[in-house]
Formats: structure tokens, sequence, C-alpha cells
């Protein structure tokens, strides 16, 4: 039985970068100032905003537009100081660790990549893809839980027109009540960690509430704690301090 539930946004949390999406934009010199202003109107739907933006890329690379190239474009994507001693610590202290991102999902299959368990991979919902499982973890599964936006591909690696759309960014709160229902874990004992408003209603279905890394000052008021420091140690150090609590109350 897992003594808990932790969430992580992504972009921002786990990745020392804005957005994995800008990461590419910018590589291409790109911009996506177009597609996101409809957004913000209410002119397109978050599905359609990812379509519009994949298409943006493969606008850019033409012929070259497969998973293995955007798999590569993303690989040097910076990521958070402390990011592997922090989430190994928490496993090891017996929680369930997950990504709740509207990011790329390379990237956080990369991250969870680093903490494969002892099954082969199969396709699961939360889970990673093949190609991360056989390029980062030989073949394994992960032990973390993993939801986010990006992309699908055919068994050759082309780019499916629909995009990957697995995490709403104003809701990501559904995706922690089924982890809760899935891993029999309430409120008290989850906790969530991000950097941006959208990361508010994770937090609303938590029992602790980090703000990490953070200038949205409606976040860091609807947090326990706010930590500015770009050390995820310094996350897991007062993730295992609030579960020791918990245990020290009972």
């Amino acid at each position: 039985m897992p003594k808990g539930l932790v969430c992580f946004d992504m972009d921002g949390v786990l990745v020392d970068y804005l957005s994995t999406w800008e990461w590419i934009y910018n590589k291409l010199n790109l911009s996506n100032e177009e597609s996101y202003n409809a957004f913000q109107l209410g002119l397109i739907t978050e599905w359609d905003w990812i379509k519009y933006d994949l298409n943006l890329i493969g606008s850019a690379l033409k012929n070259k537009m497969n998973n293995n190239t955007l798999h590569d474009l993303l690989v040097d994507c910076p990521l958070m100081m402390n990011l592997e001693t922090a989430i190994q610590s928490l496993i090891d202290y017996g929680l369930e660790v997950s990504i709740i991102s509207g990011g790329m999902h390379p990237v956080a299959h990369r991250i969870a990549s680093f903490f494969p368990s002892n099954d082969v991979w199969k396709m699961r919902f939360g889970g990673i893809d093949a190609l991360s499982s056989k390029s980062y973890c030989s073949g394994s599964d992960t032990k973390l839980h993993v939801f986010t936006n990006g992309w699908n591909y055919d068994s050759k690696g082309e780019i499916l027109a629909n995009g990957r759309y697995q995490v709403q960014l104003i809701a990501k709160g559904s995706i922690v009540k089924i982890l809760q229902r899935r891993l029999s874990i309430g409120m008290k004992k989850t906790v969530a960690i991000g950097d941006s408003k959208q990361d508010t209603s994770m937090f609303e279905h938590s029992g602790y509430k980090i703000a990490f890394n953070t200038k949205s000052e409606e976040l860091i008021k609807s947090s326990d704690i706010s930590i500015e420091k770009k050390d995820l140690k310094l996350v897991s150090d007062k993730i295992i301090e609030y579960f020791n609590s918990l245990e020290n109350s009972n």
C-alpha cells in the first residue's frame, strides 16, 4: 500500500525551461502567437491548439517531420536541478509519483525512464511510449504515472493528425482524482507541485500544495509553501517532512 501520491507539473518544475513546446519553437525559429491568441479568445479548443502547433512545426520540418526528429529536438531540453535525486527519494519513501502536464510527452517520458520498474514495457494509460522505453530504460516500463500532451505516431514513426491530448490545462485536477481512485489514496495523502495558475486545479484535490519557481501570486496564495530556489531536493525534503508529520499525528 503506497504511503501517498505526489503530482508534479513538468514545464518550469521538472524542466528548467518555461515550456517544452517553446523549446522546439525557438529551435526552429517559430512563433505560435497566432494559435495562442486564437485559443485565448476562445476561437479554437485546446485540442485544436495542439493540432495547429503540430502543423506549424511540420511546416518547418517538412519531410523530416516524424517521431524520431521531434524526440531529437527535445533531447537536450534542460532538466531541473536534483531531479533524479528528489524523485528517487520519494519513491524510496514509498510514494507514488506522477507527472501531469500540458507539455510535450517525450520529455516527460525521458524523465520517467530514469525510474524503470521490473516490468517489461507495454502500452498503458499513464505509461511511457515504446521509443522512450527502448531508448532510455532497456525496454522496461516506468514506476511513474505520466499524463501529458504532444502527438501520436504510427508504426513507421509518422505523426498522426489528431495530436495527443491527455491533459486539459485548467482541469489537471481530474487526472489527480483518477490516480487517487486507481491507487486508493485520499486527498490528505496527496501532494501537488506546480508553477502556474493552471496548477491550482491540482491543488484543489491535494492535502499539501507546493508552489515552485513561480511568479503567479494566485498560485502562491493557494499553496501551503512556496519554494523559489530551483532545486528539487528542497521540494522532496518538504514532501517527506509533510508525510512524516502525518505519521506522527496518528
